[in-house]
């Protein structure tokens, strides 16, 4: 049941990447119901949230895929519940795996490359079912894929979990080394998303968040809720600068009136 379960959200996952956008396959929703499906949902949301900041910053240009968030976010939950891996040990084994679902989009993006033409015929002779076997198609292709890779690594996760963990234990450089380079890539991640968002003006913001996360996360009983906390108080700026932008904005002027010169 387990199996046919993650291959079943691992199917409409991967759809939902590319047709539905509903952000299902985000990592962070995939972690905890992954989690849900063999047992351990706290574990599944840890992983997750660690997958998500791993990712936030990846999207695709083009045709150019970065490594797949639904096959690593699944396969990472699935080894650090089956195989008792840490978070970033379990995000760092599950890279390869993420780079196998992004070889996977490109082949099956070449492969219906062709069928483009199709397509468009379809539409010249306004032929609407023709247009929609087509996504049909793509549909079952990508979601069989991604299933049946997260269906293997469920199987290895599940037969060699105590072998893989005795391994570990064996190479504790080997886990040290995930364990590291996991946690990394959260940064790199978030790193990646600021490089394409952050620009002068807001560096501001970013000092300030920095210095309240500091602050509350020093304060007893407040630790665990400070990046809550920081994203209100974020939110309550944005709220603000947004209702000022629009006042100006209905007011005629961006820069006051002329007859006091505020």
């Amino acid at each position: 049941m387990e199996m046919i379960f993650i291959f079943l959200v691992t199917f409409v996952a991967a759809i939902d990447q590319f047709n539905f956008l509903e952000s299902l396959y985000q990592p962070i929703v995939m972690g905890p119901l992954v989690g849900a499906i063999l047992g351990n949902v706290e574990v599944g949301l840890v992983v997750g949230g660690t997958y998500q900041l791993m990712t936030i910053g990846n999207m695709p240009v083009g045709g150019a895929q970065p490594p797949n968030a639904v096959i690593g976010g699944v396969v990472a939950t699935i080894f650090a519940v089956k195989a008792n891996l840490e978070p970033a040990q379990a995000v760092g084994l599950a890279v390869p795996f993420a780079l196998i679902g992004q070889m996977m989009v490109t082949l099956i993006f070449t492969l219906m490359s062709p069928l483009m033409k199709v397509a468009d015929d379809a539409a010249t002779n306004a032929n609407p079912k023709g247009i929609r076997n087509l996504n049909f198609l793509a549909m079952v292709l990508l979601g069989t894929a991604f299933g049946i890779v997260a269906v293997l690594a469920l199987s290895a996760g599940s037969a060699f979990g105590a072998q893989i963990e005795s391994f570990f234990e064996k190479f504790a450089w080997i886990k040290t080394g995930l364990e590291v380079g996991g946690g990394m890539l959260r940064y790199v991640g978030f790193a990646i998303l600021m490089k394409i968002m952050l620009s002068g003006e807001l560096w501001g913001y970013y000092f300030a968040g920095f210095a309240a996360a500091t602050i509350i996360g020093a304060i007893p009983g407040l630790g665990g809720s400070t990046i809550l906390l920081v994203a209100i108080i974020g939110m309550a700026i944005a709220l603000a600068d947004y209702q000022t932008n629009i006042k100006l904005k209905s007011s005629g002027s961006t820069f006051g009136g002329e007859s006091d010169g505020i």
